[in-house]
């Protein structure tokens, strides 16, 4: 009866032992497991981690507003899907299998964004570059074409002063009844400008209007009439006297007459001559008693 009672101790003894070594292997398995489990997700959040980067690289680069807008949800998938990532338990095989398929597509999806992006920015450079190009080359006509007009203007100066006439000689004279010179002013009934034109082969042959302004000792004009005017510098202005003549571009001599009918005062006066729009001279003298 004791050896019985001995024996069961034994076998019971060893079952315990048995049972408690096949409990530790199998805690460190279940531990083993565990800590595989623990860096797959680790290895799988960075991995998430690593793609929601890239999304916020990228989306500095996007300039189209379609794309940016499907660009910015799928940025917003891949931190939900990290979220959860983070909060789903390690031992959860299922749930991270399925996050690790739902990455493979993010990665493809992003894949094609980035060829997008890339072609995008490629068109737009190409159209900055073209765009600059096209920028450079109107500037480019621009100053041409300015420099061209001041060339132009000068020019057109130049053959206007060339082509200038000019009066020179001027006898200011008063004339009495025999349109002979004389100093009396109560016997004067014309004041007669004389002038010899400048030969000029550069100006324009033809009938020519020669104006004169007479200026009195109080700088007023000696006009006939209100409607007796000329354009000066863009402008009309009255004229004292005026004579059509023939210019062949050849020297020759003017006289211009103005009829005195009104009494004129004593003092210094001045006569301008004008032909095609351009004071050709000028003479001061003076009326006495």
């Amino acid at each position: 009866m004791k050896k019985v009672l001995i024996a069961l101790l034994v076998a019971l003894s060893v079952g315990i032992i048995v049972s408690v070594i096949y409990n530790i292997k199998q805690k460190k398995e279940l531990n083993v497991l565990e800590e595989g489990f623990a860096l797959q997700k680790e290895e799988l959040e960075e991995e998430y981690s690593q793609i929601a980067l890239q999304y916020e690289g990228y989306g500095m680069k996007i300039e189209n507003d379609s794309l940016f807008s499907l660009y910015e949800n799928e940025k917003m998938k891949v931190q939900n899907l990290l979220e959860e990532l983070k909060a789903v338990k390690a031992t959860n095989a299922t749930r991270i299998s399925q996050l690790r398929r739902e990455l493979e597509t993010v990665k493809k999806i992003m894949r094609s964004y980035i060829a997008q992006i890339d072609s995008l920015n490629t068109v737009n450079q190409q159209l900055k570059n073209e765009n600059e190009e096209v920028n450079r080359r109107y500037m480019e006509v621009t100053s041409t074409v300015t420099k061209l007009n001041a060339e132009k203007k000068a020019l057109s100066e130049t053959v206007r002063i060339a082509s200038q006439m000019n009066a020179s000689q001027i006898v200011v004279n008063l004339l009495d009844k025999k349109m002979k010179v004389t100093t009396k002013s109560k016997k004067a009934v014309k004041i007669q400008t004389s002038f010899i034109l400048s030969q000029n082969k550069t100006t324009k042959v033809g009938k020519k209007w020669v104006y004169t302004r007479i200026y009195k000792p109080d700088n007023s004009v000696l006009v006939k009439s209100e409607g007796n005017v000329f354009r000066y510098e863009n402008k009309n202005i009255p004229y004292s006297s005026k004579r059509e003549i023939e210019y062949d571009g050849e020297e020759q001599s003017v006289s211009i007459y103005w009829d005195i009918e009104e009494y004129l005062p004593v003092g210094d006066y001045i006569v301008d001559i004008f032909v095609d729009g351009a004071m050709i001279g000028e003479k001061a003298f003076s009326i006495k008693k």
